[in-house]
């Protein structure tokens, strides 16, 4: 007699469990982001659909891209977020065996200051005390990377915080400013007042000659988090990404649930926000999984 999906899907992880490292019926590890943060979030959403489709899931909190691509790479974890720029330099320069299965929304970087700085460009910033993002995040690649482009007279003194620790900072006067890449709005920014963001789009140039088309012309619009013009910036899309020796039928299911239950995963209102399976495989030089692959083609064919 024909069996369910659910029950040769637990028959395919496990004759994969056989020769691809022990997969077996352990649940998938999902490395997501810190807690009530946007991968965080998406990462409880998503896990629970895959329950629902007969997956078990672990979830992971973390300091999101680099950390959830460095666990990936040594087997801590077989699914985990990260921003496009982290994971392409995870695999073209650093070799590392992971690979993706959609890329997801559009992620715009962040320049928060106090609306009454003086801070009104990227190289204001030389000299003074600025959070990049968290030990281990995108956020901190990217902010990294944006300083680097614009040169600015002298280092500005760079502390690694998180999102809630970088606003913290900001009001209690121990940085002037602090980078952020995430989904506009951002829930926890926009329930600030008293912020305005820098203008960062004319770098965007400068990164793509330096890094490839994994950074984007953005614009935060008008009336978000307060200001009354849009704010060019510059953007960059999150991945869903696997280690590269998880199981195919696992791959498969996963990348088949992102898209059948996006309507409850609320992704961030942003390019790609509505999971469009054409944006999906837009990964650039980071490779699609093979099952994720099977998956696109079952929908294309």
């Amino acid at each position: 007699m024909p069996i369910s999906r659910r029950t040769f899907l637990g028959l395919a992880a496990l004759a994969a469990g056989c020769s691809a490292g022990g997969y077996g019926q352990a649940p998938v590890r999902l490395a997501t982001g810190l807690a009530g943060g946007p991968y965080g979030q998406l990462g409880d959403r998503l896990a629970e659909e895959l329950r629902r489709d007969g997956l078990g899931v672990r979830v992971i909190e973390t300091a999101a891209s680099v950390q959830n691509l460095t666990m990936m790479t040594d087997g801590r974890a077989d699914v985990g977020f990260a921003l496009a720029d982290s994971a392409d330099d995870a695999v073209r320069v650093r070799h590392q065996p992971v690979s993706a299965l959609a890329r997801m929304y559009m992620n715009y970087v962040h320049l928060v200051v106090g609306a009454g700085s003086r801070i009104g460009e990227v190289g204001d910033l030389a000299g003074r005390a600025v959070s990049i993002g968290a030990e281990g995040s995108g956020t901190a690649v990217t902010a990294t990377r944006v300083l680097a482009a614009a040169a600015p007279a002298s280092p500005p003194e760079a502390v690694r915080l998180g999102l809630d620790a970088s606003i913290k900072a900001l009001r209690d006067g121990e940085v002037e400013a602090f980078f952020w890449s995430g989904g506009v709005p951002t829930p926890a920014l926009a329930a600030l007042s008293g912020i305005r963001l820098v203008p960062l789009e004319p770098l965007v140039a400068v990164l793509r000659r330096r890094f490839g088309t994994v950074y984007e012309h953005a614009s935060v619009p008008s009336g978000v988090y307060g200001g009354a013009r849009p704010v060019p910036t510059v953007g960059t899309p999150s991945y869903l990404m696997c280690r590269t020796s998880l199981p195919d039928e696992p791959a498969y299911t996963i990348t088949e649930t992102l898209f059948r239950a996006r309507d409850r995963l609320q992704a961030p209102s942003a390019p790609g926000g509505l999971l469009d399976k054409r944006y999906a495989i837009g990964t650039g030089n980071v490779p699609l999984h093979p099952g994720a692959a099977r998956y696109y083609r079952s929908v294309y064919a």
